[in-house]
């Protein structure tokens, strides 16, 4: 059975075919390291490990790389502004060395907790300074780029397809334009070098052809996507924000150097959405990870709470969504664990359920799939087996979860602390909360009596 995926760049639903059969190079944009990562970025990483799941689901090999942007990224997108390594610095007291490491590793750990699987290779922008310098000059010498004050600049009025993946109006955005004399042409064409300024003591800054400074953000990803998986490879994936700028001239960079669009496939996840729009690291007010574990909960129920949404709508977050979802996949949890051995998987539902994830990933569907056999009427050993075929795309480890055993003094402290709330002892229920607390467990109250959880 195919796969179907939406390609940005067609603007369609196409077949998916790799340029070698049987593998598939995927790149996948990754985090600017300044900060720690919020939840909405993270939604972009699970609709990727999802996109990885269903093609390897497919018996594809997938050589996965995600890059690891520590220098260049300025705080515009418009190349003005800060470099965010050397703001993050500055507010953090770190280098910008060691809040790249730091901030590296916290993403890994978010990932880690989520269950998005690892890429076959991360690449550190800094670690490739050269390949992206060799980039920078193939593009000068093909006449793509030209000098101002400060720095080397990408001339897009050489590329008569400019902005095609955004479908930009570049008449539109030229109209009326004064270009002053040093500045750049052309109000598209965007940095492949940035100089030091003299008055400015950089941390990250290196010797090029063109003076000491550093890298624009967008040379990093061409410039190691073609190192690590060729000029043309089959898949590009990032979030839906990068298409009229990052992506555009990730491919603009391409086409000068190599002839090619870089990827056969565009693929773009959208936003999470919380009251006051999208969600924005560069707000300064986010969720992270470990908001979701200071208020209890399991990681996993926010990756559930991601299926239930096509990774091209934009999801609206609340508290109580997230509550309905850790609802929602406790329930299936122990269903599953308490069918026992699983036998063989029904074939008629797995023919369903690739049907649906092979069409453009469509978690929800195959997500209503999944409850109808879990509230079905199939036999019990078919039905995990089958749940856990499913599980190799959710993700959820399914086979791996069981009930947390509640140690007994945890238990007798727990119906201690319910006695004296019925006798309205609320200093000695009190005293047993903390007690729960400085062992590791939280206490839930609800209708039916209260309940400990172990604190994650």
């Amino acid at each position: 059975m195919s796969v179907f995926l939406y390609d940005t760049y067609a603007r369609e639903l196409r077949e998916f075919i790799p340029i070698k059969e049987g593998t598939v190079g995927l790149y996948a944009c990754g985090p600017t390291v300044y900060d720690y990562a919020h939840i909405g970025n993270l939604r972009t990483y699970l609709f990727e490990d999802i996109l990885r799941r269903v093609l390897e689901f497919n018996d594809y090999k997938v050589r996965h790389v995600v890059n690891i942007t520590d220098v260049g990224h300025l705080t515009s997108d418009a190349d003005s502004g800060e470099d965010k390594m050397e703001a993050g610095s500055r507010r953090t007291g770190k280098t910008a060395w060691e809040i790249a490491a730091t901030y590296t590793e916290e993403f890994k750990s978010d990932i880690q907790h989520l269950n998005i699987l690892e890429p076959a290779l991360w690449c550190r922008a800094t670690d490739h300074i050269d390949e992206q310098i060799e980039s920078i000059a193939m593009i000068e010498q093909r006449g793509a780029a030209y000098r101002t004050d400060d720095g080397i600049y990408f001339d897009t009025a050489t590329l008569p397809d400019y902005g095609y993946l955004a479908r930009l109006d570049i008449d539109g955005l030229r109209s009326g334009i004064r270009v002053e004399e040093g500045d750049k042409r052309n109000p598209t064409d965007f940095a492949l070098w940035k100089f030091s300024k003299p008055e400015e003591q950089r941390q990250m800054e290196w010797d090029s052809p063109w003076g000491k400074g550093f890298p624009g953000w967008h040379i990093e990803c061409s410039a190691m996507a073609a190192k690590y998986l060729g000029t043309l490879f089959d898949i590009h994936c990032g979030g839906k924000d990068h298409i009229p700028i990052h992506h555009t001239n990730e491919i603009a960079q391409s086409q000068a150097c190599f002839d090619t669009h870089l990827a056969n496939y565009w693929l773009h996840g959208y936003f999470l959405e919380i009251d006051q729009g999208k969600m924005s690291k560069s707000s300064g007010e986010f969720l992270r990870m470990q908001t979701l574990f200071d208020k209890g909960y399991d990681p996993l129920s926010y990756r559930y709470l991601c299926l239930t949404a096509h990774y091209r709508t934009d999801l609206k977050f609340t508290w109580e969504s997230l509550d309905s979802a850790t609802v929602a996949l406790q329930r299936l949890r122990n269903s599953v664990h308490s069918w026992g051995t699983p036998s063989v998987a029904d074939e008629n539902s797995m023919a369903q359920f690739r049907g649906f994830v092979n069409d453009d990933l469509n978690t929800p569907r195959a997500l209503a799939l999944a409850w109808d056999i879990a509230k079905g009427s199939l036999p019990n050993d078919v039905k995990k087996a089958t749940l856990l075929e499913f599980d190799r795309v959710f993700g959820l480890k399914l086979a791996e979860w069981s009930p947390e055993t509640i140690p007994a003094e945890v238990l007798e402290m727990v119906s201690e602390r319910e006695a004296a709330r019925a006798a309205k002892d609320w200093a000695r229920a009190d005293e047993l909360r903390a007690a729960i607390d400085a062992l590791g467990y939280d206490v839930e109250d609800g209708a039916e009596g209260s309940v400990a959880k172990r604190r994650n």
